[in-house]
Formats: C-alpha cells, structure tokens, sequence
C-alpha cells in the first residue's frame, strides 16, 4: 500500500500532530448511487419548472425517498441521498435549501424550510487526527419553521411548531413551540399562535 493510500500521521514542530486522512466511509453502491443521482437532479429536476413538484416528488422517491403527495420539493434545493430523506405533507425544500442527509433527515408536515438553509446531518470528529465522518439524523417536527439561511446540525430535533430564525446556528434540541435566533441559536420566545389550526399542531393551552 502506497503512502497516498493510507491515513498520515506524524509530529509538527512542537510535537503536534499533523492531520491525515481517512478513506472515504461510504460504500461503493452508495457512492454509485449518488453519482446517479446528481447526473439526475442537473438533468431532470434542477431544470423542472417550478410549479413541477409532482415530477420532482418522483424523482426523490425514484430514488428512495419517502416523499408525501402534497410536500413541495423546489428546484433548487439540493438533496444528497434521497434515500435517506422523508418529506411530510404540506411541507417544502426551498430555493437553494442543501439537505445533506448523509443520515436520515425527516421533515414532517406543515414545515417550511425556507431559502438557503442548510440541513446537515454529518460532521467530522476534530479532535482525531484522522478527522473521521460523524453522522446523526435530523428531525424537524410538525408545523416548524427553518427561516432563510438557518443552519441545522447532526443529531438536533427541531420541535413542533418552533421556529428557527433566519442565519440561526442550531447544534442542540429545539423545543416545542419555541423561537430561537442567534450563533450559537438561543431561545427568545415562545411561539403563540394568534388562531388556532388543526390538531395536531396546535399548542396545548
């Protein structure tokens, strides 16, 4: 095995370590699978006209997503692995949104993930050296709102009916019901709803 071939791992100045790398984690049929489906979204579904989403919901479950009849996937949202995203009803992927679902993403329904927000479920472990890949799904919970640019990390659960604010940095649980804003993402308020709507995401009293 060449030295290109395996992970790097030595002293700096100061006998630090260096960084090195690590072979890709992902399975062949996986990498296959993706390389399929971004030939797909440049040639069938990045060109959809927007009122499409009937042809784009097919082609997310063409290729393995769980995706609900009425949920709006736009034409710009990038999705990494379909078949590691479900989309409820009523729900939608916006303009520019990048679902990097390299774990599973579920959006449940009546959620709005508004304009350049950025659903990432992996991250990598920066206290190894060989910096390896850290995944963990993301929930976004019935009638939630990601605002424009919000950033979403692996392993968070955002809560029914809360609210993400716009360029929000979100790396732990969001509540039920509960606006958050800011980098780090802090709760200042609680979301109240100035008429109800139907079970099962209106808010107990």
């Amino acid at each position: 095995m060449s030295s290109s071939d395996s992970p790097q791992q030595g002293s700096a100045g100061g006998g630090r370590p260096t960084l090195g790398y690590v072979r890709s984690e992902h399975s062949l049929k996986n990498k296959l699978g993706r390389a399929l489906w971004a030939a797909a979204w440049a040639v069938l579904y990045r060109p959809s006209p927007r009122p499409a989403h009937f042809w784009r919901r097919g082609l997310l479950r063409l290729f393995g997503a769980t995706v609900d009849p009425a949920s709006h996937p736009y034409p710009s949202a990038r999705v990494w692995a379909p078949w590691n995203l479900t989309l409820g009803p009523e729900s939608s992927l916006g303009d520019r949104v990048d679902c990097y679902c390299v774990a599973r993403v579920t959006v449940g329904a009546n959620v709005t993930v508004s304009q350049g927000a950025f659903l990432c479920a992996a991250t990598h472990d920066y206290e190894d050296p060989m910096m390896p890949l850290v995944v963990a799904p993301i929930t976004i919970g019935d009638g939630a709102w990601v605002c424009a640019n919000a950033f979403v990390g692996p392993g968070v659960t955002v809560g029914a009916g809360a609210v993400v604010g716009a360029c929000a940095v979100v790396t732990r649980d969001v509540p039920e019901w509960t606006v958050v804003a800011g980098n780090p993402a802090r709760a200042v308020k609680t979301r109240k709803l100035k008429a109800p709507i139907a079970p099962p995401l209106n808010p107990e009293p």
